[in-house]
């Protein structure tokens, strides 16, 4: 039986472009349940000017949250993380402890603008590493800088950052050239793992059809490192270079 680990994701209702309500996340949560998620951790945005959330409020919305969903049949497991926006506002959020890392505290997911790679982003992802927390990278093959080669992420990678592939990607939800660079990031070994990072639930019948796409595309091996061996070692600090 399939014990899929989802580390983005944005079922929780009515605080960034994710679900609406209580009732659609709950939804998501059943749908990605059935599809074979043992556990599927909340990545609600940090991004300043758009969705201007902090630690306090986003842990007091997945309380709620959580308290409602206890004890209903077909959940997986939940936890709380944030989706962090790599910017000066992150920055200032990181150094003053006020990030909301993956449960565990061992790892942050953090998103990159699409159109460019922030200056010194690598130093920053290092300055991350040093102080105990892995930068995961969200859909890398989102990013255009990244669309006709991989060079540019090198030196993210080299400081201790770690990829996550957005399986819908692979399926051209995102369009045609960040599908074409995540089925040559894929053929690189460039992802440590995958996810759906869904945002309602309509998208989980599409990725039911990445994942099909996904075992396709690489081997049963694999698919258990992209699926559930990475996201754990991501959450328990074992990651492998």
């Amino acid at each position: 039986m399939s014990a899929f680990v989802d580390l983005h994701c944005h079922y929780l209702p009515g605080i960034d472009d994710g679900a609406r309500t209580r009732e659609d996340g709950l939804e998501m949560l059943r749908g990605l349940g059935a599809v074979g998620y043992a556990r599927v951790v909340a990545t609600p945005h940090i991004r300043t000017a758009m969705f201007d959330n902090r630690r306090p409020g986003l842990e007091a919305a997945y309380a709620a949250f959580a308290e409602r969903a206890a004890g209903l049949d077909g959940l997986p497991a939940t936890g709380l993380g944030a989706e962090h926006y790599l910017d000066d506002v992150f920055w200032s959020l990181f150094v003053e402890g006020a990030h909301l890392p993956y449960p565990g505290g061992r790892a942050a997911l953090v998103e990159m603008p699409y159109d460019r790679l922030p200056a010194r982003v690598e130093h920053r992802l290092f300055e991350m590493q040093v102080r105990g927390v892995r930068p995961v990278i969200a859909h890398p093959e989102r990013c255009s800088p990244l669309y006709r080669s991989t060079d540019p992420l090198d030196p993210l990678l080299e400081v201790g950052a770690v990829a996550l592939l957005d399986l819908m990607s692979l399926i051209g939800r995102y369009g045609r050239r960040p599908e074409q660079a995540a089925l040559r990031m894929l053929e690189e070994g460039v992802y440590y793992a995958a996810c759906t990072d869904a945002h309602r639930p309509s998208d989980v019948p599409l990725v039911a059809e990445a994942i099909a796409k996904l075992r396709e595309l690489v081997d049963a091996e694999e698919v258990e490192e992209l699926l559930e061996l990475g996201p754990l070692d991501i959450l328990d600090g074992t990651v492998e270079p």
